[in-house]
């Protein structure tokens, strides 16, 4: 009985993990629209890494011209947060893998791996891929009109994203 249940009790786990990871980085989004609303400013998550390694981290505007990756690099758009680790907080969950194959990256946010958030709660419009280890696929995907996301889930099966 214990050789049957401990593989089923690990896969529900890893899909646990991954639902979290994706559930974490949508309410991290919608922290950053927050604060992006409360301190009249253009607020960015910046994701460096890739696959289990990724980080992301938020900062706001130094200059008002918007959060950019020079300006990090300068010090004049500040880090308003610590960079959270997904791979010490969600193990087994990657982000960074291509998701389906042939299909592209699995950060896809314009042409940086910046995230941003504007004072009128739109965005940059994105989809963050999150991988399970046991192969589930899921998606943040940001709405930049509404600064909104939704969840998604991917059915290999049909091919299709679906809401979760």
């Amino acid at each position: 009985m214990a050789a049957l249940a401990i593989p089923q009790s690990f896969s529900a786990l890893d899909a646990s993990r991954t639902k979290g990871a994706t559930r974490y980085l949508a309410g991290r989004m919608a922290l950053a629209r927050m604060q992006a609303v409360a301190r009249s400013a253009y607020v960015a998550l910046k994701f460096d890494g890739t696959g289990s390694e990724t980080s992301v981290a938020m900062f706001v505007v130094g200059n008002r011209n918007g959060v950019r990756t020079r300006d990090i690099t300068a010090g004049i758009d500040r880090q308003i947060d610590a960079p959270a680790r997904l791979a010490e907080m969600f193990p087994g969950v990657s982000i960074g893998l291509s998701t389906i194959a042939g299909r592209g990256e699995a950060v896809r946010i314009g042409s940086s791996r910046l995230l941003s958030f504007s004072p009128i709660s739109t965005a940059t419009s994105g989809t963050i891929y999150v991988r399970g280890r046991d192969g589930t696929q899921l998606a943040v995907r940001v709405v930049g009109s509404t600064g909104r996301t939704r969840l998604l889930r991917y059915l290999p099966r049909t091919g299709e994203w679906i809401p979760f």
